[in-house]
């Protein structure tokens, strides 16, 4: 089993899509990891070599933030934004969508599960 950047890549995927299970790399990147190690995209992750392996780990590290630096990066992002309270902090902090979509209907992924408000009782006629 690959071990890279302290996640396990599953082995019977192809090394293009393998890859992207670490956190920060996409298909493009993948591509790019791939072609500077002259590795074939459709290669599994269980046929590579050692020399292979060390390739890639060796632009992960060198060329690459990924996993646990990245994710600080991110969460060091949002603090500044939170902390100088521009607009967009001000989503952040809300827990509303912050770039620009409605909030009327749908932006239940950040607002969460529907929390019903009761209707205004009628007055009784006389």
């Amino acid at each position: 089993m690959a071990r890279i950047a302290g996640v396990d890549l599953p082995k019977n995927k192809r090394g293009e899509i393998g890859l992207t299970y670490i956190f920060g790399i996409g298909r493009a990147t993948a591509r790019q990891i791939l072609d500077s190690a002259s590795i074939s995209y459709d290669k599994k992750v269980n046929e590579w070599n050692d020399d292979e392996l060390s390739a890639i780990r060796n632009f992960i590290t060198n060329e690459l933030k990924v996993e646990g630096a990245l994710r600080s990066e991110v969460q060091m992002n949002i603090k500044r934004l939170l902390d100088i309270a521009c607009y967009r902090g001000l989503r952040h902090r809300k827990g509303l969508p912050v770039r620009g979509q409605r909030t009327k209907t749908n932006s239940r992924t950040r607002k969460g599960k529907r929390k019903t408000v009761a209707g205004k009782k009628k007055a009784p006629k006389k």
